[in-house]
């Protein structure tokens, strides 16, 4: 398990370590929240639905969060979404989420338990992992609407963010029931935990109001909640998004190597915001490396790669990853973690096989038209030669070694090996 270092930060205070490295986005009493946080020790959750059999970089922003709470005495409690995953979360959404069975949502349940073990400390009860299907599966809808239901305005609720972007593309009454349900998720910790604090992405604000306000009516006590920034690029736009799909925390699903590379490659612009949030560097040494300039830039990006991946998947598989991409970008060290797949040879006999067809089947391009676009625009070259024919056939006698290394743009790497 990862520990943060002591010398991460002068303040004594995680709210001003959070505000520091720009992640505290809303607050429901900024001001009470900072206080509580300097004199007590407090437990507070957030929240992650089983919406794949794998955490994303997403969901990691809210591990960091956790982690430097725990570092400060706080206790998190990870609540993993076995009960409200059943349903899913219309936030940010443009449409309705693929209904998954009782077994798949288990099982991401599980795998999300394992992920979470890796970079929080559950021993001695430091932290909490609870599954709101404990609750909610078994409860009596008319007993719920009585005593849940009838706290909440649904004028108030189709004015929310999460809601209304929804509505004239059709919100179903399933997903309406989803703020209901985060909310009695509060309720719930804050009787069997005495949790006074829930913490989500910005995306997450309406639904943390309502769970701030249910306790309130309810239990007449005062809780409070907190919305961190969405990992964006300076252009507004979601980070962590490949082009196989997001990045996952799971080597199995976004090889290291993968992992690595997409933080090697951000745009200058981004490499600040990823340093402050997604490493525990500290903030001088964030300060140093962003203000960097031209080329020089580089080496940041490649702490920053360094860095994240060792987080995620260790160091070990860190220095593997750099290695390969120094293999790659610079001529130096080897490249045994490269991206490779293995083909039989005899696929490459006699007049041998297109290199559109090749490059789709590495999954390169996402469809032979792409293949077509990126040779025709350059951006293609095997073995250090740029392609300039679609229609080239790679044969057996163009490996060397029986390797073919493959570049489509200025950054994606593949090699092929005949077997």
């Amino acid at each position: 398990m990862y520990v943060i270092n002591d010398n991460v930060s002068e303040h004594t205070n995680v709210y001003d370590v959070l505000k520091e490295r720009g992640f505290i986005r809303q607050a429901t009493h900024e001001e009470e929240i900072r206080d509580l946080l300097a004199k007590e020790k407090v437990t507070f959750y957030i929240g992650f639905d089983p919406t794949a059999d794998s955490l994303h970089v997403g969901h990691f922003m809210q591990i960091i969060v956790m982690m430097y709470m725990q570092k400060f005495g706080h206790r998190p409690i990870v609540l993993i979404g076995g009960g409200t995953g059943m349903v899913g979360d219309p936030s940010g959404r443009t449409d309705m989420r693929q209904m998954m069975t009782k077994e798949t949502v288990v099982k991401n349940c599980e795998r999300f338990q394992e992920t979470f073990g890796r970079f929080i400390d559950f021993s001695d009860g430091k932290a909490i992992c609870e599954n709101n299907a404990n609750w909610l599966l078994d409860l009596n809808y008319v007993q719920f609407i009585r005593d849940i239901g009838r706290h909440f305005s649904v004028n108030r609720m189709l004015a929310a963010e999460c809601f209304k972007n929804r509505l004239e593309r059709g919100l179903s009454f399933l997903e309406f029931n989803y703020m209901l349900m985060q909310s009695y998720d509060f309720l719930e910790l804050y009787r069997r935990y005495n949790c006074k604090m829930q913490f989500g992405g910005d995306d997450q604000w309406s639904n943390i109001l309502g769970g701030v306000e249910l306790v309130r009516r309810v239990e007449q006590e005062q809780v409070y909640g907190m919305t961190f920034a969405l990992l964006t690029t300076s252009e507004g736009v979601k980070m962590g998004k490949t082009q196989k799909g997001a990045l996952w925390l799971d080597p199995e699903k976004t090889s290291p190597y993968e992992f690595y590379q997409y933080w090697r490659n951000v745009e200058d612009a981004d490499v600040r915001n990823c340093l402050a949030m997604l490493t525990f560097l500290p903030m001088k040494e964030v300060e140093r490396l962003s203000s960097l300039e031209g080329a020089e830039i580089n080496q940041a990006k490649e702490v920053l790669a360094f860095e994240v991946t060792k987080l995620v998947h260790g160091e070990d598989e860190a220095l593997k990853a750099q290695e390969a991409s120094r293999a790659l970008f610079e001529g130096q060290g080897n490249m045994d973690d490269v991206p490779k797949t293995q083909i039989p040879a005899s696929e490459f006999d006699g007049e041998g096989m297109g290199v559109v067809n090749l490059i789709s089947r590495l999954k390169l391009v996402s469809s032979n038209s792409e293949g077509f676009r990126t040779i025709k625009q350059g951006g293609l070259t095997i073995d250090g030669e740029k392609v300039t024919d679609t229609k080239l056939m790679v044969t057996k006698d163009m490996f060397k070694d029986g390797k073919l290394l493959i570049k489509k743009g200025k950054k994606t790497f593949h090699l092929v090996e005949l077997i």
